[in-house]
């Protein structure tokens, strides 16, 4: 974050004061908090939430008979705020919680979201992010729970976001409690993820959010959104296609565009840039949103960031990719706007050097992310000319492109073979382990996309092109491999397809693998 801009605030992350300047006031002060704190129990809790519900009572009342002289109520308003100061000790003492809730003081707190003192709104707002901080929540599941259904049976969330749509950036303190706010939600979600689906459903939070993504000036709360907005979207079907509906798929691409031919200036800004990628790879997700995305001209954007050559060329052969899986429209779509050129040329390689793109992590994601979009490519264009353009790619100099992908088969190979004899190994040293979780390791390790290659070579060789096979064989000669080695890999794979699309989907896949492994 910018250092002008308010921050997440940690309790252990207070600098020491120079003596020479030391107002001994301010530290007797800061003793009697911390003495507070230490000695918080259930009597001193029952005393904190009387007073304050006594200095709401007597606000209540002032604002009741004297609506329109200010000056009347302003004494009760300051009394107020101290009260809900004090609260904040709470925070010290998250075992209390539950007690908290039994004296039904969460209803209290929560109406005053609603005060027509922005001022007391906003105490409100810093108090709940203070009582739900993950630090202070670590290690205190149960009352952080019962804390947080009762937020949320007392319409917090509601509340929250009633509350934010009157907060302006312009005022530094209401700027403050923006980024509270989005804070506190992140942390209820964190305690209970179905927060997430909940705030969608019966708030505006997502239209803020997109609401804030559209502003072009870069801030910490800008920052902020784009990430609230990754996590709503991350694991939520519901939130996607609610997203989706809002015409979130456009208002996500143009806050991208803006980054089409010039890099984030600062770190933040690049994790936001970042963020906004994650909201667009989780929002083509659903089928429909796909659909959006290539109306939107998403593709030729995404094409466009990749020639530029900017620090988002890897996000955008991220977002290809999850467009491109299983929806051939998008695969269609991205040979006709001559996609396979750039694509190809980042498979062999040709990508842009930066001290992030010199990471050898970095470099072997976008090999895996270029793999599984050409394997989308041939999996979405079946027949006729496209899958001509697509075949003769690996024609050109010589089938360089077959060379590279043998390249990538035996690294991916000897990765997959170190890590099955690890695991026999721990077999060896009886550690027990299922046939799923081994399959599953050896995923992570590289197995997935070796079988993708695996694919991409099953196409190549089924296309019938003398020239192409000869290539493949004598690779595979070269390395002392067999088509029985190829074969072996896909048939794994084959008989490892999900149904998570449905049984008819499943039968599909396993035939067009089989149609594949027969033709070796």
């Amino acid at each position: 974050m910018e250092v002008a801009n308010p921050l997440k605030r940690k309790r252990d992350d207070v600098v020491p004061p120079d003596d020479s300047q030391v107002d001994l006031s301010i530290l007797e002060a800061v003793e009697k908090s911390q003495n507070a704190v230490e000695v918080l129990d259930l009597r001193t809790l029952k005393r904190l939430v009387f007073s304050f519900e006594r200095r709401l009572k007597e606000n209540i009342e002032a604002r009741l008979k004297y609506p329109d002289q200010p000056e009347r109520f302003a004494d009760s308003e300051v009394e107020l705020h101290e009260e809900l100061e004090k609260l904040k000790i709470l925070a010290g003492a998250p075992e209390l919680y539950p007690e908290l809730v039994n004296l039904n003081a969460i209803p209290s707190i929560l109406n005053l979201l609603s005060h027509e003192n922005t001022d007391i709104a906003i105490d409100v707002v810093h108090l709940l992010e203070d009582l739900t901080d993950e630090d202070v929540l670590e290690d205190n599941d149960e009352p952080a729970r019962i804390l947080v259904d009762s937020l949320i049976e007392n319409n917090v969330l509601e509340l929250l976001v009633q509350n934010l749509q009157r907060l302006s950036d312009k005022d530094p303190d209401e700027m403050s409690a923006v980024y509270n706010t989005l804070a506190s939600i992140e942390n209820m979600i964190e305690v209970k993820p179905a927060v997430a689906e909940l705030v969608c459903e019966r708030t505006k939070l997502l239209r803020w959010l997109l609401g804030k993504i559209k502003v072009r000036e870069f801030d910490s709360n800008k920052q902020y959104a784009s990430e609230i907005l990754a996590i709503l979207l991350q694991n939520s079907t519901a939130n996607q296609k609610r997203l989706g509906q809002m015409n979130g798929v456009d208002v996500v691409l143009q806050a991208v565009a803006m980054y089409k031919s010039k890099d984030p200036k600062t770190s933040d800004e690049e994790e936001m840039l970042e963020n906004l990628f994650d909201c667009l790879c989780c929002l083509l997700m659903p089928l429909e949103n796909k659909e959006r995305f290539v109306k939107a001209e998403g593709v030729e954007l995404m094409i466009i960031i990749m020639k530029q050559k900017k620090s988002a060329y890897a996000s955008a052969i991220r977002a290809l990719d999850f467009s491109m899986t299983k929806y051939p429209p998008a695969c269609e779509r991205f040979v006709d706007v001559l996609g396979l050129k750039t694509a190809f040329a980042a498979f062999m390689g040709k990508i842009p050097m930066s001290k992030k793109n010199k990471k050898e992590r970095y470099q072997e994601e976008l090999e895996e992310r270029l793999v599984s979009l050409i394997a989308s490519l041939f999996g979405g264009i079946l027949r006729g000319s496209r899958r001509e353009r697509l075949l003769s790619k690996f024609v050109e100099n010589e089938c360089e492109k077959i060379d590279r992908l043998m390249e990538l088969y035996i690294r991916y190979s000897d990765r997959v073979k170190a890590e099955t004899q690890r695991l026999e190994q721990l077999e060896l040293d009886d550690l027990e382990m299922d046939e799923e979780e081994k399959y599953n390791r050896k995923l992570e390790s590289g197995l997935y996309t070796l079988q993708l290659i695996t694919v991409i070579l099953g196409h190549v060789w089924c296309s019938e092109h003398s020239q192409m096979r000869a290539r493949i064989e004598l690779l595979l000669k070269q390395q002392k491999l067999t088509k029985k080695d190829i074969k072996d890999i896909l048939q794994e794979y084959h008989d490892n397809i999900g149904d998570l699309d449905g049984p008819e989907e499943k039968e599909r896949a396993q035939t067009r693998i089989q149609k594949i492994i027969s033709a070796f």
